[in-house]
């Protein structure tokens, strides 16, 4: 820089400038070094606005998380996960039945599973998404193993089959939503198992009703 006479000056900052009065040299050296000292804070400033953005996405993603975190850690992460998975189950099934049953009545209680399952699914999907939780949409080992099983069966054996595992399927479904109503922690997945349990017992009267028919 050069002033109104013409003379080359140098602007120091201003901790710069205390310190020039004693120590001239440094302050002659700094004033010879403008471009770098500028080309320094350009390259500092231009990291900090780069980082900048990521800093907030991360408090961003730690506030969204909050939810899912603490019902991670909870018996109701671990329930929505089986019941996710039970529910996937029950439709895969039923449509199997509806697929390989031979009596009607099989065939019915297959499409009332695929119907009502769908629904139950459907609103579990909805309370996970609120909670930023993605839940399994495979069936466990277990599931995999009894459609297998189910899948190489036809007529009789098949409505016999599947109904038995319906009849326990169901037995076993009720005794953990009951659990859930009873005890969960998260007040909307207590209020969800609440409402499902009487579909649920609905769904073993019936399953029960029909076992007891394809079985004789």
């Amino acid at each position: 820089d050069r002033d109104v006479t013409g003379v080359q000056t140098c602007a120091l900052p201003i901790s710069t400038a205390r310190v020039a009065l004693d120590r001239p040299d440094d302050a002659l050296r700094a004033c010879k070094r403008p471009r770098l000292t500028r080309m320094l804070i350009q390259i500092s400033v231009a990291v900090l606005l780069a980082g900048l953005p990521a800093l907030a996405q991360n408090s961003a993603n730690q506030h969204m998380d909050t939810g899912a975190q603490k019902m991670m850690n909870s018996s109701d992460m671990k329930f929505a996960m089986k019941a996710a998975q039970g529910g996937a189950a029950e439709v895969k099934l039923g449509q199997l039945a509806v697929e390989k049953a031979a009596s009607p009545d099989v065939k019915a209680f297959g499409q009332r599973m695929i119907d009502d399952h769908t629904k139950m699914n459907d609103q579990m999907k909805s309370l996970a998404a609120q909670e930023a939780i993605t839940l399994p949409t495979d069936l466990d080992a277990q599931d995999q193993a009894e459609y297998r099983k189910l899948s190489q069966l036809s007529g009789e054996a098949f409505d016999e089959a599947y109904m038995k595992d319906m009849v326990k399927d169901h037995k076993e479904d009720i005794k953990q939503f009951q659990k859930e109503a009873n005890d969960g922690k998260d007040p909307q997945l207590k209020q969800l198992a609440s409402t499902a349990l009487p579909t649920l017992q609905s769904h073993l009267q019936n399953a029960e009703s029909v076992e007891s028919k394809v079985g004789m």
